[in-house]
């Protein structure tokens, strides 16, 4: 039985196909071009370790075959944690090979999230590292069989440790011989993996991505980006994330056959020494990794000679910042505004610089359909901000088994509503502005967050900066601004004063400031907004 999801109505479907943004191809496809067309190029570097292309098939398909002989078939679910790690990519690509569909869950996520996962998909496969915590014994993968009685087989990376009782080692596996096993992809059209939704609050949704739209996706994103073979790309943010593996990321990178190199995470000397070491060219970041970079940059720029490109997405990145990349940075800017549901924009490598530093970017596809509309449903005038909603040959028609939130989200006509709060242009370009439920409700004035934190990160001694509400009996809620300073001498008079002088309404200013050390953030890099709250409901003390 195949894996239920939503599908395209038939007559989006039929006009998909007739412009060939969908091929009745399965991703396997991206591996077996690359295995015809080069070889023995290199696909991923991983410390010490280099992976050809036919190595990567080699050993995906050396995995799909061990699976395949504990039982996995076509349309079987998997929940998958590894780091970034090269045995990340050939663990997907086996699944692929193998037909089963995984949750690859970050390697951040502890036993809430993968309980909640495992509940929603049932597996029948666990791939796991022994490096996480949860994985240290078998207590955990007991918990699981409880919330998912089909768990049958357990591959762990182990290291030098060794496997635990009833577990598959991982490297054994990617070792022994594949045998007369042959691939069997589940079909074109149906669900291939299961993305995460980017919501930083409470556990996130599934999203069923099929072999078609999610490669077209991945095609049209190579194209845009012009990526070619003598790329070099640098995997630092979490290789499961959307942003990470497909805009274009490294499956992008792979179907136009250059070169992965895998970084533990955005840390900026250990990144900069790789870029460095591999010539790296392209690198995709989120904006609270990118300010981290500007700040190590000028005592180590010569180590980022090679870079060519460097992507920004994941949030709404400020123009204050996005205009110090090219000057501080000494390579170009890409802003990417996508989602895991489906819809990419991207600046282009030939806009003007006004443009990249300003927008977002606009659709990839030809056939992506945006409305920016008003709470009462009706188009917005261009130029005015209001919700996004979106539909396309790679957005997704529903979350997985979540039919009440999907009739909350889309409309009579399949438009997705993303909660994203857009200006678009005569171009098509849009500018996000904020989150419907990043909206603060101060006496009835609403204030978009993302507006008040883009003014503060233009003043000079602010390097991150977070509103959020707080509940107030009066008002209902006020905001307090959450910031990170390199001066210690500011204080909230100065900065309202400072806000004042960027003619700022009063009702915007915000009613509290709250300094931090540093700004917590999510498993993917985001200002984790909800943890702020939460400390700020937590907090005794309150500077006004």
């Amino acid at each position: 039985m195949s894996i239920a999801f939503t599908p395209w109505p038939a007559e989006l479907a039929a006009r998909y196909r007739a412009k060939g943004y969908w091929r009745d191809e399965p991703m396997t496809h991206i591996l077996q071009q690359q295995v015809q067309a080069r070889p023995d190029a290199p696909a991923i570097i991983c410390g010490e370790r280099t992976f050809t292309y036919a190595e990567l098939d080699n050993r995906s398909s050396n995995l799909a075959a061990a699976l395949h002989r504990q039982g996995l078939r076509t349309h079987d679910t998997a929940l998958v944690q590894l780091p970034n790690v090269a045995e990340f990519f050939v663990t997907y690509f086996a699944l692929l090979k193998l037909g089963v569909a995984p949750v690859n869950a970050l390697f951040s996520h502890q036993r809430l999230e993968l309980l909640a996962y495992a509940r929603q998909i049932q597996p029948r496969l666990l791939i796991a590292s022994a490096q996480h915590g949860l994985f240290a014994d078998e207590r955990f993968i007991g918990e699981l069989r409880e919330v998912a009685p089909g768990l049958g087989t357990v591959v762990l990376d182990s290291g030098t440790s060794g496997a635990l009782a009833g577990c598959l080692d991982l490297a054994e596996c990617l070792a022994a011989p594949v045998g007369d096993f042959v691939a069997q992809p589940s079909a074109a059209d149906e669900v291939a993996f299961f993305q995460l939704s980017g919501g930083s609050t409470g556990t996130p949704k599934l999203i069923p991505r099929t072999h078609n739209d999610y490669y077209y996706s991945v095609r049209r994103s190579v194209e845009i980006c012009h990526l070619t073979p003598a790329t070099r790309f640098l995997c630092a943010l979490p290789a499961g994330h959307n942003y990470t593996m497909s805009s274009p990321g490294v499956l992008g990178v792979f179907v136009a056959g250059g070169c992965v190199v895998m970084a533990r995470d955005p840390e900026p000397l250990n990144c900069f020494a790789l870029i460095e070491r591999h010539q790296v060219d392209w690198v995709p970041l989120v904006p609270p990794a990118v300010a981290l970079w500007l700040k190590e940059a000028p005592t180590h720029l010569h180590r980022l000679a090679s870079l060519k490109v460097i992507q920004v997405g994941g949030a709404n990145f400020a123009e204050a910042l996005a205009r110090r990349v090219p000057a501080e940075l000494g390579c170009q800017l890409q802003q990417v505004f996508g989602m895991a549901e489906g819809l990419v924009n991207y600046t282009r490598l030939d806009d003007d610089a006004e443009r990249i530093f300003t927008t977002q970017g606009c659709p990839m596809s030809p056939d992506d359909e945006v409305r920016v509309m008003d709470a009462d449903g009706n188009q917005v005038p261009q130029g005015q901000p209001g919700m996004l909603a979106t539909r396309g040959p790679y957005t997704f028609q529903g979350y997985y088994l979540s039919p009440e939130h999907n009739s909350q989200v889309f409309d009579a006509e399949g438009f997705y509503y993303s909660g994203d709060l857009v200006e678009q242009d005569a171009q098509g370009y849009l500018r996000v502005v904020g989150r419907v439920k990043d909206q603060i409700n101060r006496g009835g004035e609403k204030i978009a967050a993302a507006e008040v934190e883009n003014l503060l990160l233009q003043h000079p001694g602010i390097t991150h900066a977070a509103v959020v509400a707080i509940p107030d009996e009066l008002m209902g809620e006020k905001s307090c601004a959450c910031v990170v300073v390199s001066d210690t001498g500011l204080k909230p008079a100065a900065l309202r004063k400072y806000l004042r002088a960027q003619g700022v309404a009063e009702f915007k200013l915000p009613d509290r400031f709250q300094f931090l050390e540093q700004i917590p953030l999510t498993a993917v890099g985001k200002i984790d907004k909800q943890r702020l709250r939460d400390a700020l409901r937590a907090s005794q003390s309150e500077q006004v």
